[in-house]
């Protein structure tokens, strides 16, 4: 047995069940892991599995509350969820005729029945490693979400990890099967899912602001020029992601190499005075690496690694993967002295169909795990799905997208869908890599699609034409884009918040609304809107607009509930199906009734942070409280209790209400000793009573009104202090239900008509006639000159009216 290191070996201990859990027989051992989690085993020599395997790492779970009825022949087992009964001894498969015969577990009060074998046909899938095949379809492997209310893993044939912490295969045959049965509460099977398979990660907190990659060969003084850009154009910049360039990439004949672990000082001078550039402008840096073509003599360590390995005929040293000194040597010589420069994170960027997706599990397993070993540094990695526990590993890469709205079109279903197997993190290369025709347009849908999406990354080809700096673009795209990108760093102490609950409460960033409404899932037009977080609600755009409106027109339905949309506070009843049509600027994300989002606002444009500078957005309509999660966000000390919890309350009544935030649980010194807060209270008009109190004492204060919101701020409050603000007055919330008429009367203003042949179209379509006598009306103004074009846009229009 070859030891890897502590960071690689497992918890034995942990991966052993609960005693008091586990019904055994010779040739069969039943594991009640939680009541609504049930492990099968089933082996003739009744050899029984207890080591961690590649899926599998905790079965030490609290007993559940369970039943057993059994006699020499018969097993019944119940929870309050499902009932499983056993015929002793036998096989798990009763037959193709009877396939119930020897084991079946039903859910209690359903006609459900799982068994060995049942081939789970309603099974919804999840996303493999790639956004689209070559025939624009989705490549989805089975995931846990199912209209059957249960699904099965097979882990009868995946490797174990001995106490080295490497990867051994098993021995004999044997059947292990975990089975989730959940009925309609998918949350508790991503509960028990991730109790077994260890928790998804916590991202570092840079990882949820904007990442930039260009395939093209960066040198000192490009990176200098590309930061000054966007520092510049005030667009901020958390990741500088480099790919193959930054290497050593020719050596004697041998060009276009793709595994070298040395940079290339044709192209840095010093590497480390490059990286602390970066570092002290806020920004961190991932390279892309690639060992499977084995390692070149030209590496700096070379000498020394042949001490442990032996070069082949060529004098280069052939990378295994599954051969434990090798992946030794390679952390210890080649990436830790990369480490040593203070690189942030790696690209596991290996271009190749020649691995196997065990390989390629392998590498990122042992990557993420490599990175362990220094608590100051929280591993993360970009890689490629491999279908094995893929949440442990975060970031998911989809690969070289094209150019294309079918490639954004295709980009929130897969998003969606990942949910269904508990990822949370995939990225997807925003406007595209490659191919394809640069628009305005689609680019711009892109980047408010990235900016309400798990991660945000800009990859790009080589080639001049490629326009992914907003700054290379119209003023009109460029503002817009810009604006966007603002607000995902802007949105940080959100997003953060919201992954902590990922990683501690097993509650996905992303929930498809196909979850609440399975009706929805069928549905092209609804199935792509996702609960963003706790507190919003997105319905994507993916459709090109409107040629002669120049606006898009868009489906979408908004759940149960009030909800504002974001950024004009306009009011949607739900649950009801809408219309509306989205200028280039506009995006669909609505705020539930009595949401509360934080914002955070740093100095450095660059800085990811705890900031400074908050500001906090509440809708009205309801209470609510929101729990502001915070850390360094960079190093392992949250583990250790070194993180700060905060309790922000909205105490609603439509004339009188408070807002509270308070320190509730962890330590200080973690965040900013004091913090200026800007409390935004949308849709509300000027309330004639205003205080605010820090502890009982009140402080001065400072409020105005800004559009449609109320403003409160408060300046140099103690973090560890409750703040509370009061605000009272006579209807002081703004109704703002949103009405199409609204928006029809937007669209004839923009239009390029005769003013007085447009007022002759307001009468028309604001009078009180029926739909059809409007419709005659509008063709009679062909009379009037109203071109044709126009004549069937307002006809399209009243379509949508009578839908609404």
């Amino acid at each position: 047995m070859y030891k890897l290191g502590e960071h690689f070996a497992p918890d034995f201990q942990m991966a052993i069940a609960n005693p008091d859990c586990v019904i055994k027989g010779e040739k069969f051992r039943i594991t009640v892991l939680t009541e609504t989690l049930v492990r099968l085993e089933y082996n003739e020599n009744g050899i029984f599995e207890d080591r961690p395997t590649k899926l599998v790492q905790q079965r030490n779970l609290p007993k559940p509350n369970f039943k057993i009825k059994q006699d020499k022949k018969y097993l019944e087992i119940s929870t309050s969820i499902f009932k499983l009964n056993y015929q002793k001894e036998k096989h798990f498969f009763g037959g193709k005729v009877y396939p119930t015969a020897n084991l079946s577990i039903k859910l209690n009060h359903t006609d459900r029945v799982w068994y060995y074998g049942h081939p789970e046909v309603r099974n919804y899938g999840a996303p493999n490693n790639i956004l689209i095949n070559d025939r624009d379809k989705y490549k989805f492997t089975k995931g846990l979400y199912s209209l059957d209310g249960f699904t099965s893993i097979d882990d009868s044939e995946t490797d174990v990890v001995d106490e080295g912490g490497c990867f051994v295969k098993r021995e004999g045959e044997t059947i292990d099967i975990y089975v989730f049965l959940y009925y309609k509460n998918f949350h508790q099977c991503l509960k028990d899912y991730f109790a077994i398979t260890g928790p998804p990660a916590l991202l570092p907190r840079y990882a949820l602001g904007n990442w930039w990659s260009r395939n093209e060969p960066y040198n000192d003084k490009t990176i200098r020029k590309l930061v000054d850009n966007f520092e510049f154009h005030e667009i901020p910049l958390a990741v500088l992601l480099l790919n193959h360039d930054w290497h050593i990439r020719k050596y004697d004949e041998i060009t276009d190499i793709q595994s070298s672990f040395t940079f290339n000082e044709e192209h840095f001078e010093s590497p480390i005075n490059m990286i602390k550039f970066l570092h002290s402008k806020g920004i961190r840096i991932g390279l892309s690496v690639n060992p499977l073509e084995g390692i070149y003599p030209f590496e700096t360590n070379f000498q020394m690694i042949t001490k442990y390995l032996n070069p082949d005929e060529d004098n280069r040293i052939p990378f295994n993967i599954l051969e434990p000194k090798v992946l030794d040597v390679y952390f210890k010589l080649l990436i830790h002295y990369l480490d040593a420069m203070h690189v942030d994170f790696y690209w596991l960027n290996l271009e190749s169909d020649k691995i196997k997706d065990i390989e390629k599990f392998y590498l990122n397993h042992y990557h993420f795990y490599d990175m362990k070993r220094n608590y100051k540094r929280r591993p993360m990695i970009l890689a490629e799905n491999t279908n094995i526990a893929p949440h442990r590993y975060p970031v998911l890469y989809s690969g070289k997208i094209e150019v294309d709205w079918k490639v954004l079109k295709a980009i929130p279903f897969f998003n969606v869908s990942a949910t269904n197997n508990g990822v949370s993190w995939w990225s997807h290369d925003i406007g595209g890599f490659s191919g394809g025709i640069e628009e305005d347009e689609l680019y711009i849908r892109f980047v408010q699609l990235g900016v309400f999406s798990p991660i945000l990354k800009f990859g790009v080809d080589k080639g001049r034409f490629y326009k992914r700096e907003p700054w290379r673009w119209g003023i009109n795209t460029s503002t817009i884009t810009k604006e966007y990108l603002r607000l995902r760093h802007r949105l940080i102490p959100y997003l953060y918040s919201e992954a902590y609950k990922y990683h501690k409460h097993s509650k996905p960033l992303l929930e498809p609304i196909f979850y609440r409404y399975p009706e929805m899932y069928d549905d092209n037009l609804y199935r792509n809107e996702y609960y963003f977080g706790s507190e919003l609600f997105v319905c994507p755009i993916i459709n090109k607009k409107e040629d002669i409106m120049k606006r898009t027109i868009h489906h979408f339905y908004m759940p149960e509930g009030v909800w504002y949309d974001f950024y004009s506070g306009k009011r949607f009843p739900g649950p009801d199906n809408y219309v509306s049509f989205f200028k280039e600027q506009q995006y669909p994300v609505f705020a539930k009734a009595g949401s509360i989002i934080p914002f955070g606002e740093n100095d450095n444009i660059f800085d990811t942070t705890p900031p400074k500078n908050m500001e906090i957005h509440i809708f009205p309509g309801r209470s609510n409280t929101y729990e502001l999660y915070e850390d360094d966000g960079m190093t392992d000390l949250h583990r250790k209790g070194f993180y700060l919890k905060s309790l922000i309350e909205y105490n609603y009544l439509p004339s009188n209400y408070t807002f509270i935030i308070r320190p509730l649980e962890g330590k200080s010194g973690i965040i900013p000793e004091e913090r200026n807060y800007k409390i935004r209270f949308r849709n509300t008009r000027k309330a004639k009573d205003v205080s605010a109190y820090v502890k009982d004492k009140r402080i001065p204060l400072k409020s105005y009104v800004e559009e449609n919101d109320f403003i409160v701020e408060v300046n140099s409050v103690p973090t560890i202090a409750q703040l509370t603000i009061n605000c009272k007055g006579q209807d002081i919330e703004i109704d703002a239900l949103h009405i199409i008429n609204d928006d029809i009367y937007g669209i004839l203003s923009d239009l390029t008509i005769e003013t007085a042949l447009k007022q002759k179209i307001y009468d028309i379509l604001f009078s009180e006639q029926s739909i059809q006598r409007k419709r005659i009306e509008v063709r009679k103004l062909k009379k009037d000159g109203l071109d044709l074009k126009f004549i069937k846009l307002f006809l399209k229009l009243l379509e949508y009216i009578e839908q609404v």
